[in-house]
């Protein structure tokens, strides 16, 4: 059984109040006027719509790895790193509404592997990978909150990494 809804939580530590879009398509933001301004340019907003999508299939590949493993620990191990991906997610998904004002466009664009062995090879992968997205979203920008926010997934994702590559010994 795969769930689709997600559960949005506030990003707590991101300020709504202060969004200025530019014409020179760059967005800034500050907690209060004349404070702490950062500029987030479009080609980093585009980003967040991507990495919001790749942890979106990450979340439903991964429920489907889930229930095809027979092995418990395995298993137990895979829920944890869905849950990291959740909130990863949750995150991306609030930087971008906080950012944009606006809801991103959330779609699978992934199919998931067929089974326990290509889909842990792809996962690992996509974690790898991802780590060097998440490092390029976070030097692109000079906000905090992004930059904090894409580093800490990174480093999960790196571990999530490490977890595929030990279950691969195995299948």
């Amino acid at each position: 059984m795969v769930t689709h809804s997600i559960i949005m939580r506030p990003y707590k530590d991101y300020p709504r109040a202060y969004i200025a879009k530019h014409d020179n398509n760059t967005f800034e933001s500050h907690s209060d006027p004349g404070h702490d301004t950062s500029t987030v340019t479009m080609e980093v907003i585009s980003d967040i719509s991507k990495a919001i999508n790749g942890e979106y299939d990450a979340i439903h590949c991964y429920e489907f790895l889930i229930y095809q493993t027979a092995n418990s620990e395995m298993r137990k191990q895979i829920i944890e790193i869905r849950k990291d991906e959740i909130r990863h997610y949750q995150t991306f998904y609030n930087l971008y509404l906080t950012l944009t004002n606006t809801y991103p466009q959330v779609t699978l664009s992934k199919q998931c592997p067929p089974n326990v062995k290509s889909g842990t090879v792809a996962a690992f992968t996509d974690e790898q990978e991802t780590v060097d997205f998440y490092h390029e979203i976070a030097r692109k920008t000079n906000d905090p909150h992004i930059q904090e926010a894409f580093l800490q997934a990174a480093l999960d994702e790196q571990n999530h990494a490490v977890w595929f590559l030990y279950f691969m010994k195995d299948l």
